[in-house]
């Protein structure tokens, strides 16, 4: 096509030399010749065709209808007007009795979108706290109120609400951060996905729920700290311990009566960082409500200067957390955290940090370990690779940050390919499963994080009107991640070799016997003690309540799984998973044209390349 063939309205711009008269010349022309034409005298036939037939006065005609006399005309134009509108209102209802109703219907909605209600549901059974009206799981009730209260002179007033981690009641503040992230990241690029499922208030008001629990667990109103809390509640049972905690005791939430220690730290980069990238991206969820939004803002600022200054893991020294979540670096933290505050901001310092190759090359980035593209709560490198590579793809900032960026972007198109069949990096067992932990037990929590960045990935480069990727020499079309993303959220929903879902209450074939103290007690008014709950955590009975939308630990290497609650390894949820679970599911939901909202992440990042400044006025002699 030639680029000067078309007009900009469409047209095209060649002149039809047919068709080159205007209308006004038509016109002009008619008119012309009907002056031709009628210039000489007409005789009668020729009249009566222009003219039409010679008027003649007509005697009026009139009916009489006893009492009154009327016009013929008039009285056949009231009588047919009454028909023809009885005759129409008739024709109307008849249609309306007779033609079925079509309620206009959605199409049925997609497994994906069946899970997701059903997985976000889980959040609202680990809710702590006062369990507000609508909860909408009967066999919770409030739980935990004295939480971090009665302790004097302390940085927080206390530490009621949050989400218990897993099937205890445990309040880990790091995986919990990293679920909270994963939720609000979910949302700023899905939310027309959410809002089609009608989910977006519900997953909003999880994700403020875990906010205002973090705003408690600091001084969130001071410019510069010394100290946060990492957890409240213990489950250490080293050593034969017999202490009352959340480990050994086995009890409904409610019914707890068990002292629950308050950990704080004041050397925890990782935490701080992660909680930061919270509460920022969190920030951008809720742009809307400025306020709050600023709140959480000053609160994520105040974290990550706690975090860059008083360097340390939190999970050192023997700590508790060393056991359960330990984290091996704060390097992919300052990274993901310094991307997620540049976000929410918009100030380069933040981005500067984010960038730099030093923090990079700390973080692993620049060589491709045995878990490098495993996306984690404890490693966030794989998601702030891909956080960074958007900006990449769509503002494209330049110097100085090109180089660092193109390296970002590159190694995300390399953890990319190795999800994909083809490449051996990881095993997969002989149903489909992909082994990102490489055959280490839980391994869902993994699958769904991949399962997220990949379809997150097909979309920014659709978004970016690029079909696909290199793996080396070969191309990769955009479907080919969306496809694994799908096989393996697919495997989680039952097309595995068991032909069950790893996801309570979906589908027929389902755990039954889920390690979680509050679904595996019967609510029945009795208050079973710290061992009294024992025989409900080893009976062989089914849980008495449905924990819906819990994601279980998963299968084995061998796709095996077995369905026993003192197993955790097979059937233990956490929020951390599900966090994951339902950012896959919402990236996989609906309309696949609906894909992710380019602009929202940066509302609050100022334009790359100033405006250029407006035209002198205009000379005057």
């Amino acid at each position: 096509m030639s680029m000067y063939g078309r007009d900009p309205w469409g047209g095209p711009l060649e002149i039809n030399a047919a068709d080159s008269a205007t209308d006004d010349d038509r016109s002009r022309n008619l008119n012309d010749m009907d002056r031709a034409a009628l210039s000489r005298p007409l005789d009668e036939t020729q009249q009566s065709w222009l003219l039409g037939p010679a008027e003649q006065k007509k005697k009026k005609k009139y009916v009489d209808l006893g009492c009154i006399i009327v016009s013929r005309k008039i009285f056949v134009w009231t009588v047919g007007s009454i028909v023809a509108a009885a005759l129409l209102v008739g024709f109307i209802t008849l249609i309306v009795k007779t033609v079925p109703r079509h309620h206009h219907s959605h199409a049925p909605a997609d497994n994906y979108t069946l899970a997701l209600h059903k997985a976000l549901m889980f959040f609202n059974a680990q809710r702590s706290g006062k369990i507000p009206k609508h909860n909408n799981v009967s066999w919770r009730g409030s739980s935990g109120l004295s939480d971090g209260k009665g302790k004097q002179g302390s940085f927080y007033k206390d530490l009621v609400g949050g989400y218990y981690d897993a099937g205890d009641a445990i309040k880990f503040h790091f995986p919990a951060s990293f679920a909270m992230t994963m939720l609000s990241w979910s949302v700023i690029e899905y939310s027309a996905k959410y809002e089609a499922a009608g989910e977006l208030n519900h997953v909003k008001e999880l994700i403020k729920w875990g906010s205002d629990y973090f705003l408690k667990t600091f001084n969130s109103s001071a410019d510069t700290i010394d100290k946060i809390v990492a957890q409240v509640g213990s489950g250490d049972t080293s050593g034969g311990s017999t202490t009352p905690n959340d480990h050994y005791c086995w009890m409904r939430p409610e019914d707890i009566d068990y002292e629950r220690p308050v950990t704080e730290c004041s050397s925890c980069s990782d935490l701080a960082a992660e909680m930061a990238a919270a509460l920022a991206s969190a920030s951008i969820v809720f742009k809307d409500n400025k306020a709050y939004s600023q709140k959480l803002v000053h609160g994520a600022k105040t974290l990550f200067k706690f975090a860059r200054e008083q360097r340390g893991r939190y999970s050192a020294s023997g700590s508790e957390a060393a056991t359960f979540y330990n984290s091996t670096s704060y390097w992919d933290e300052f990274i993901w955290g310094g991307a997620w505050l540049y976000y929410a901001t918009g100030n380069n310092t933040y981005l500067q940090l984010a960038t730099m190759p030093g923090l990079a090359k700390h973080a692993g980035a620049f060589w491709g370990g045995p878990d490098y593209g495993v996306l984690s709560w404890d490693n966030k490198l794989a998601g702030a690779q891909l956080l960074l590579s958007r900006l990449r793809l769509f503002l494209s900032p330049g110097y100085p940050y090109e180089e660092i960026l193109r390296t970002f972007h590159n190694q995300t198109s390399i953890f990319m390919c190795s999800y994909l069949p083809i490449f051996t990096k990881f095993n997969r067992t002989k149903g489909g499963m992909i082994e990102l932990n490489h055959g280490r037990p839980q391994p869902l929590q993994y699958t769904v994080n991949a399962a997220f960045l990949a379809t997150l990935y097909s979309d920014y480069l659709e978004a970016a009107d690029t079909p696909g990727w290199y793996c080396g020499p070969n191309f990769y079309s955009t479907d080919v991640l969306r496809d694994f993303a799908k096989t393996q959220i697919d495997y989680i929903l039952g097309k595995n070799p068991r032909k069950m879902s790893y996801i309570v209450g979906f589908g027929n074939h389902y755990p039954k016997h889920v390690h979680h103290r509050g679904a595996s007690i019967p609510k029945n008014k009795i208050r079973y003690n710290c061992k009294g709950g024992w025989k409900w955590r080893d009976t062989s009975k089914p849980n008495p309540n449905t924990l819906v939308g819990a994601m279980v630990a998963g299968p084995d290497r061998h796709d095996g799984f077995h369905d026993v609650r003192t197993n955790y390894n097979y059937t233990e949820p956490t929020i951390a998973g599900n966090a994951g679970l339902v950012a896959a599911l919402v990236a996989l939901s609906g309309d696949k044209t609906t894909g992710i909202d380019k602009n929202t992440i940066f509302s609050a990042v100022p334009p790359m390349f100033p405006t250029p400044p407006p035209p002198p006025a205009p000379w005057k002699p």
